[in-house]
């Protein structure tokens, strides 16, 4: 269907109706400041945050590179998008009725919005359906599974806990036959399959537990369903639909967002049993991931709640579990290297889930594990370690480069420091000696990934001569200025510089093999004034090009 023209009235009830902090917070993690929200501007590359929101105004505006507008104006500048079809988009999101100035256009609109309140309606219906069979014989099995996990009724009835019949048709008996429900809804709800070959559907859930995920309304927009016997998968979702994308949604969310705004930090979960029994036991901010990694579209979501954006991830401690919990950090790691999200992997001992601790744990010790949760890098950088037998050669060159490559990415200096510091002791086992060898080993390692990775910050003179002469004099005054050594050294650590051009790093790794091998003796006893080349300047110069490096061209520099 073309792009219809809008009513005036229906863009003014989006514009009205849309709140602007939900709108960008799906695209850019704000952070309140006053009575407005800040970020990092996605029309830019932004350093540090420069764009506002404003909620009073339902305005944004990035006060480095000038861009600004309202709902609709950020939608159609992120995905360059028209406008009709942004404010159509808009009016599905928030059910405005959709007013065209062509009537057939009109009718066809609401059609289309008709189908997703329909859809609402028939999932709500499978819902009570599946809560109702629990409670008779037929769902005997499953209400005694629900008692073994110590699960009380309160707690059944609170997370609208259901079974589906064994049947083949059972449902589809119910909604289609006795309901009159048109198939193809039942069918675009995710309830029934279509036969291969021939005519009919078939139930997708049958003899299995009911779990319904519900949107942030509380609406139901799809099913979780556990098998009860030895069938295959042990836990089947609804397909993806007009109302469920599973990548975008997190069960409990709906229970759990007042809880996450007032503890200030949110609990991620593996499973729909692992939210059921922390929830019972009193912590009320967890949500689950429905069993696939933490995506950057729920982390995003989770955001919107906690103004400090930590997140504990609280993954099994198995293989699969540790799997997951890699692949969340790979998914939302800019945002972890920029410190948008506060991001704690929480490991619970003996590999139990959150169900399996609380059965024979108090919530009180579960609180006192998050507490302790170590920091995402911190997290990573252990299991590097406990991976490594730091006694073969090959294991422990393994292990530093992928540390490196950890730290070469964090884009703090003073956080790159400590951690640099941190894995050299952990890596020397207590050797003093060899600490400090292997720190700045490890600093230079870290320096060369910051060098190739698209973490380099380090903004380069447009002008290669300009570039090439900067270099060339940094060299000169290095050698022909012993004074001055320690601090060009120190100021190049501490930015985590390195010379652009290929001759120039080769000379200066040339500089520090050879000054290595003087040592600080040997240096002191070669101390001269720029006309009188020290022994390290001698055994250097067949390697330095005149026009690069000309002894008599440079001025001097006061004493320290």
């Amino acid at each position: 269907m073309d792009i219809p023209r809008l009513h005036p009235d229906t863009i003014d009830d989006v514009k009205h109706r849309v709140d602007i902090v939900d709108v960008v917070s799906e695209h850019v993690v704000l952070r309140k400041q006053g009575k407005d929200f800040v970020g990092l501007c996605p029309f830019h590359d932004d350093k540090s945050p420069s764009f506002s929101v404003s909620p009073g105004k339902q305005f944004y505006y990035c006060f480095s590179c000038g861009a600004g507008g309202n709902s609709i104006k950020f939608l159609m500048e992120l995905g360059k998008r028209s406008f009709a079809d942004v404010v159509l988009d808009l009016a599905r999101r928030y059910q405005i009725p959709v007013k065209t100035l062509e009537p057939a256009q009109r009718q066809e609109l609401q059609r289309q919005i008709s189908l997703r309140e329909q859809l609402y309606e028939v999932l709500a219906l499978a819902g009570r359906f599946y809560e109702h069979a629990l409670q008779q014989s037929q769902g005997e099995a499953a209400l005694t599974y629900l008692k073994s996990r110590q699960l009380s009724n309160e707690t059944i009835q609170q997370f609208q806990l259901g079974y589906a019949p064994a049947g083949w048709q059972t449902l589809y008996g119910y909604l289609v036959e006795q309901k009159r429900y048109p198939v193809e809804l039942i069918e675009k709800a995710g309830l029934i399959i279509p036969r291969q070959g021939e005519r009919g559907y078939y139930d997708r859930f049958r003899d299995r537990l009911m779990i319904p995920i519900h949107d942030l309304q509380g609406r139901v927009i799809g099913f979780g369903g556990r098998a009860l016997g030895d069938e295959q998968p042990k836990y089947l979702n609804s397909p993806e639909t007009e109302l469920f994308d599973k990548g975008k949604t997190l069960y409990g969310l709906d229970k759990a967002r007042t809880a996450i705004a007032k503890q200030d930090r949110a609990v991620v979960v593996e499973g729909y049993f692992d939210v059921i029994a922390l929830h019972t036991a009193g912590i009320t901010n967890a949500v689950a991931s429905l069993g696939t990694a933490f995506s950057l579209a729920q982390v995003r979501q989770l955001l919107r709640y906690t103004e400090s954006k930590q997140v504990i991830l609280n993954f099994d401690a198995d293989a699969a579990g540790t799997k997951a919990a890699e692949r969340t950090i790979g998914e939302v790691a800019d945002l972890a290297y920029q410190g948008e999200v506060q991001l704690r992997i929480l490991n619970i001992p003996d590999g139990k889930d959150p169900d399996e601790f609380l059965r024979t744990h108090s919530p009180e010790e579960y609180q006192t594990l998050l507490e302790s949760a170590p920091l995402w890098l911190d997290w990573q950088i252990q299991q590097v370690l406990a991976q490594t037998d730091l006694t073969q050669a090959d294991q422990f060159q393994q292990s530093t480069q992928e540390i490196a490559k950890l730290l070469g990415n964090l884009p703090n200096a003073t956080l790159r420091t400590h951690y640099i510091h941190q894995c050299a002791e952990r890596l020397s086992q207590n050797n003093a000696r060899l600490a400090v060898q292997l720190e700045s080993d490890l600093r230079t390692q870290v320096r060369g990934q910051r060098w190739h990775g698209r973490s380099q910050k380090w903004q380069r003179p447009s002008d290669r001569t300009l570039l090439e002469e900067s270099e060339a004099q940094l060299l000169r005054l290095y050698l022909h200025m012993p004074d001055y050594r320690l601090l060009i050294k120190e100021s190049l650590e501490e930015r985590d510089l390195d010379f652009s051009l290929g001759h120039h790093r080769f000379l200066w790794q040339q500089i520090m093999q050879i000054e290595e091998t003087v040592g600080e003796a040997g240096l002191a006893t070669n101390q001269r004034t720029s006309r009188h080349p020290s022994t390290l300047d001698t055994e250097l110069e067949p390697l330095i090009p005149f026009d690069h490096l000309d002894h008599h061209s440079h001025s001097p520099l006061p004493t320290p």
